[in-house]
């Protein structure tokens, strides 16, 4: 199994190292320390070694923040995590604080008054001190300082060593010298003499290799400089490489243990850039000449090329396949199930393509109230029988050397209740919306996102997360720098992909989540008009449960969208799943 069900520790640990933080607090004569949940890499998936957050506080949500004080410790999360929270910390020792609500410079002024709050240099950006700095001066100092957490940590993880290997062309479908070379372009239009890349991702994608650093994101953990001239080094540890890798690379790319990072970082001559919300402040700090240059692979990496669009279709297909084979079995419903055997049962028909690199992250399998926690995972601890007449949302991806998957199906296991279908339809609407959508260059994720919701905000109801993500062409699930939410401020390019996930979460009850990735494109069937416009194509082939359809409540051009959609799914995947599955996919698929 990829996925793990142990539970991620006891809420009983938290206090006595809140304690033992403290004491090394005081003896370094900080009043206060920040935890963040982040590795010096800032991505969104950490290392065993680097999950500090949740060791201290018990809290595994993949985003978050902790704050202590002498009197006082707060975890800071969003909307997605609120329910998750409360289960997993001491709240005798932790108190859950609510972002973007609750502020951490007015937490902190509030709880401490005045004093000096200790910091890693490696773990925050420039652009999150000098705000933080602005916030609370004159009265909070902000120090950096060596990890306290990792002085406490009896037991560290090593760092991971897994091996780099090369991406192949019919899969990236770029070299890696065209894309230097384009780069390096921009860098000299800027005047810089290089650049610093500090996020996974981006250095894969930039080199077209692959890792296995992190768990179910398939990046190496490395630190890059890009010059002017196309020349690449690189930082990695050396049991990471290998001939093959070194031959892939070319001479142009140059490797280097990580020790050496901060002295050839401070040689560099002339002006360097730093991405200034995504590096390490300790980056720019090494530099002589630091000038704020946003990472240059982040947007060329998420407007994927045909090769990597043609690629995510097939792992769609692929992927879909195996989730009607899931359905199909759990619709049969021949024996008791819990959560977990749901889990195994969906990463087996999965493992069954014979493609199957990693899950693409933990499966969000949540019955009846679980499923109202919007990133819930279930473990020996948590997991829930699946009873009859309750929902049951499956949140899950794969991770496939032509592309990564991530699929949302919400489906009733016996007969839903009025409630569920009228929450349901809604949800399913506000899908169906964004699908249809014809929109000009230069809208934003911030500008769709509440199309998604209208429905939903017309009865009053609505949901704590973003409506899509970036995803990645066999990289992390969720990518930059686009998105669909009310944050999401990077305009939609064509080549992007992108989820589609509207929700509705009933706490104590159940959830609803409806998800399919879009890839957006030159809009092709408007009669006439006078902008340029950008549509979405589908990605994702799996049914929709119509047991939780009110067709009623759909428009006639929703309908037909749905109809349409079941009959492509049907057209696309009948000769690619088994008879007793075709005959449940049939089904399925009808139209209504």
């Amino acid at each position: 199994m990829f996925q793990s069900f142990t539970p991620p520790g006891s809420v009983d640990t938290g206090a006595t190292r809140l304690k033992a933080l403290r004491t090394a607090l005081k003896a370094a004569g900080l009043q206060g320390f920040l935890i963040p949940r982040a590795d010096a890499h800032r991505g969104e998936n950490v290392a065993p070694c680097d999950e500090r957050l949740a060791w201290l506080t018990g809290f595994t949500g993949s985003d978050g923040f902790a704050a202590v004080l002498p009197d006082i410790a707060g975890v800071f999360v969003d909307g997605r995590y609120r329910l998750q929270i409360q289960q997993q910390i001491d709240i005798t020792a932790f108190t859950p604080q609510a972002t973007p609500e609750d502020d951490l410079a007015d937490w902190l002024k509030k709880h401490l008054g005045k004093g000096t709050v200790g910091y890693d240099p490696m773990l925050h950006s420039f652009d999150e001190i000098t705000k933080l700095e602005k916030a609370l001066a004159p009265d909070i100092m902000l120090r950096q300082s060596p990890n306290m957490v990792d002085a406490i940590w009896e037991g560290r993880p090593a760092a991971p060593a897994g091996k780099i290997r090369p991406h192949p062309l019919e899969f990236s479908g770029k070299p890696s010298s065209e894309k230097r070379a384009e780069l390096a372009a921009k860098l000299r239009a800027a005047g810089l003499a290089a650049t610093i890349l500090t996020l996974p991702d981006s250095i894969a994608w930039l080199l077209n290799i692959r890792g296995s650093d992190i768990a179910k994101t398939p990046v190496p953990l490395a630190f890059a400089i890009l010059h002017d001239d196309a020349r690449v080094t690189l930082f990695i540890n050396p049991i990471k490489s290998s001939p093959e890798l070194a031959e892939h690379l070319g001479p142009d790319v140059k490797i280097h243990p990580p020790e050496e990072f901060s002295g050839i970082l401070a040689a560099l001559h002339g002006k360097v850039g730093v991405d200034r919300a995504t590096a390490p402040i300790w980056v720019s700090q090494q530099l002589q000449s630091p000038a704020w240059f946003p990472d240059p692979c982040s947007l060329p990496k998420a407007c994927k090329n045909e090769a990597e669009l043609s690629g995510a279709r097939q792992a769609h297909l692929r992927d879909g396949a195996a989730m009607c084979e899931f359905l199909a079995w759990l619709e049969q419903g021949a024996n008791p199930l819990t959560e977990i055997d749901v889990v195994k049962k969906l990463e087996a028909f999965r493992r069954d393509t014979g493609a199957l690199m990693d899950i693409s992250f933990d499966t969000i399998c949540g019955s009846g109230p679980n499923g109202a926690i919007v990133h819930y995972r279930v473990d020996e601890a948590s997991n829930r029988p699946i009873t009859p007449n309750t929902l049951l949302l499956v949140d899950s991806g794969g991770q496939y050397r032509d592309g990564t998957t991530d699929i949302t199906r919400t489906v009733i296991i016996g007969t839903p209740d009025s409630e569920m279908i009228r929450a349901f339809t809604l949800v399913l609407k506000g899908m169906i919306t964004l699908s249809m959508l014809h929109f000009p260059d230069g809208i934003a994720g911030q500008h769709i996102d509440t199309l998604a919701r209208a429905p939903l905000w017309a009865a009053g109801l609505d949901y704590q997360h973003g409506t899509g993500h970036g995803v990645g062409a066999y990289l992390s699930v969720h990518e930059g720098p686009a998105r669909i939410s009310r944050l999401g401020d990077v305009a939609l390019q064509t080549g992007m992909i992108l989820s589609n996930e509207p929700g509705y979460y009933r706490e104590g009850h159940w959830g609803i989540r409806i998800e399919n990735l879009l890839i957006v494109k030159a809009a092709t069937n408007i009669a006439s008009g006078e902008l340029a416009m950008r549509s979405f194509e589908t990605l994702t082939f799996v049914p929709i449960d119509t047991r939780l359809i009110n067709p009623t409540q759909l428009s006639r051009a929703e309908r037909d969208w749905l109809n349409t959609y079941h009959a492509e799914v049907l057209e696309k995947l009948r000769k690619r799943v088994t008879p007793n599955t075709l005959d449940w996919l049939k089904t399925a698929c009808a139209p209504i």
